[in-house]
């Protein structure tokens, strides 16, 4: 069993500092609950590297938002709920649809400078979406441009002090309530760093698998400190896979905006030929899960590792002008995209699943919030609907800051908390091939198309190498390591026991969607082990 913390510790041997709210992650959803907060609030952010260094850094293609007259909530909520196919909270999209292009104009009063076209906010269209409500900044650099604004207004506020650097090792709870943090400097000096409130915007979990987009800093931790914590873990065997990051010979797995689709992009195999029109109806719009199962199909029937996107139909000043990263990233490895095909495969990029909240953000844990990528608000059901997740990350981070201002201050005593497994010596092993075996397995076993006996494989590997649990664990890779073990422990078992396939979990041994059977949620807890829950369950 995966123990309640990863580390012997006594509180009363280590050193402690009080705040009043604890932000752990610095993208778009703790940089900007961390401004809410301050407002009135002192807060505390906590990251494992630099400031800038989240998901949200390289989100290209935007957010969404209903902006334009001829949009409408309905709208964006019919094609989240789509998209989601049928696996959505529809309380929670309602919120999302509704709240977001305020949580957009709060945006743009903290500094984001979105693209305009004649004076008006610039909008393009994504894959599942019915009408362009994508903004988007110095055209697929929307991501950067939203850090930018958000870190240099977070360094001019007093009320927030930035931990970078620093590892969140475990959560400290006494009776389902949380107290705060154990921390990790990088001096490897700890620290009981206690708040009235903890916000977990810790991301996602890309690194779990060898190709992702996600940066080196996804491996799970939020997921997995909670889960030890004892909160709800849910919805973990949806994953999306990007369809189209590049495949190219000494290039990274860089993301290709779904934009570029949208813009009029096209997909062919390695024979040139069109195919998506034998998959969907919407073709290369299709929603994502649909066009990355078909791009996996074609490369298969072709011998292939890629396919082609090929958007060389567009005039070079249109294509340069409206996607001056992904121009300037391929030009890097000798690929120009407004003459040659880009060759793509698809890549994990986004958790669906996560630690379980309600529509205010609050976790089963007291005190303890959620927010971003690292949350399961209801909201992406089985398939995120193209960038709907920067649009989550501020409509629930100013609904869990209105939240915290309701809550009493923690006790000012409290009773010393140890924990004494008997772990013994360091571990022996590299974590460096450690991790890679458990991305390899994760790719094989556990990837866009799934089975029970490449599940079971994989979930078996996976429990061999949870020997570490036993170890003294002292380097923050270490601690890493062991995140992205837990959660991938967590999506191979969701995986298993989910006998259907919908959006982002496909079972070749179930194929079809089964919605008697399985319109109901998988939620895991440490001590309960996997628990069922319906659907509209928050």
């Amino acid at each position: 069993m995966i123990p309640k913390y990863l580390v012997d510790f006594d509180l009363g041997e280590i050193p402690m500092r009080e705040t009043d709210v604890i932000v752990i992650g610095t993208g778009i959803a703790g940089l900007f609950a961390a401004i809410k907060a301050s407002e009135d609030r002192r807060v505390v952010m906590i990251t494992k590297k630099g400031l800038m260094e989240s998901n949200t850094r390289y989100a290209q293609g935007g957010i969404a938002a209903v902006i334009s007259e001829e949009d409408s909530p309905e709208s964006h909520r019919d094609d989240t709920l789509f998209a989601g196919a049928d696996f959505c909270l529809k309380s929670a999209v309602d919120v999302l649809v509704h709240e977001g292009s305020e949580g957009v104009r709060d945006l743009i009063r903290m500094g984001a400078a979105f693209d305009q076209e004649n004076g008006e906010l610039a909008l393009t269209q994504e894959a599942a979406h019915s009408h362009r409500r994508i903004l988007h900044a110095n055209g697929d650099a929307t991501g950067y441009e939203i850090v930018r604004a958000l870190s240099q207004k977070v360094r001019e506020i007093e009320n927030i002090e930035i931990l970078e650097y620093h590892y969140v090792i475990d959560l400290i709870t006494e009776q389902e309530e949380c107290q705060g943090a154990l921390l990790q400097g990088p001096d490897g000096q700890r620290l009981f760093l206690r708040a009235d409130a903890t916000v977990l915007c810790s991301g996602g979990a890309g690194q779990l698998y060898r190709y992702t987009t996600n940066p080196e800093v996804a491996t799970g931790d939020g997921v997995a400190i909670a889960y030890r914590a004892g909160a709800h873990i849910r919805d973990m065997e949806f994953i999306q896979f990007h369809p189209t990051a590049l495949s190219y010979s000494g290039a990274p797995r860089f993301l290709i905006s779904e934009a570029v689709r949208g813009e009029g992009a096209v997909l062919r195999n390695i024979h040139g030929e069109r195919f998506m029109e034998k998959y969907h109806p919407q073709l290369e719009l299709a929603p994502r899960d649909i066009v990355a199962r078909a791009i996996v199909s074609e490369m298969e029937a072709t011998k292939s590792t890629f396919v082609y996107l090929d958007i060389t139909h567009e005039l070079p000043e249109t294509v340069r002008n409206r996607f001056p990263t992904i121009y300037e990233t391929c030009i890097r490895y000798g690929l120009d995209i407004t003459s040659d095909w880009i060759p793509v495969a698809p890549a994990a990029h986004y958790m669906m699943g996560g630690v379980q909240t309600n529509l205010q953000g609050e976790t089963t844990i007291a005190r303890l919030y959620a927010c971003g990528e690292v949350s399961s608000t209801g909201i992406h059901g089985a398939n995120r609907l193209a960038s709907n997740s920067l649009t989550e990350a501020i409509v629930f981070g100013r609904r869990i800051v209105e939240q915290i201002r309701k809550l009493a201050p923690l006790d000012a005593a409290w009773e010393n908390i140890s924990n004494k497994e008997q772990r013994t010596g360091m571990f022996p092993s590299k974590i460096s091939e450690r991790k890679l075996k458990l991305q390899k397995i994760m790719v094989r076993h556990v990837g866009v198309r799934r089975d029970e006996d490449l599940l079971r494989k994989g979930l078996k590997e996976l429990q061999q190498q949870t020997d570490i649990f036993g170890y003294e664990l002292r380097r923050s890779e270490e601690l890493e390591y062991a995140n992205m073990l837990t959660c991938a422990l967590l999506v191979t078992e969701s995986a298993l026991a989910r006998q259907e396939s919908r959006g982002g979990h496909y079972r070749e041994d179930y194929p079809e969607r089964r919605d008697i059977e399985w319109l109901k949620r998988i939620v895991r807890h440490r001590e309960k082990g996997m628990l069922e829950a319906a659907i509209d369950d928050i």
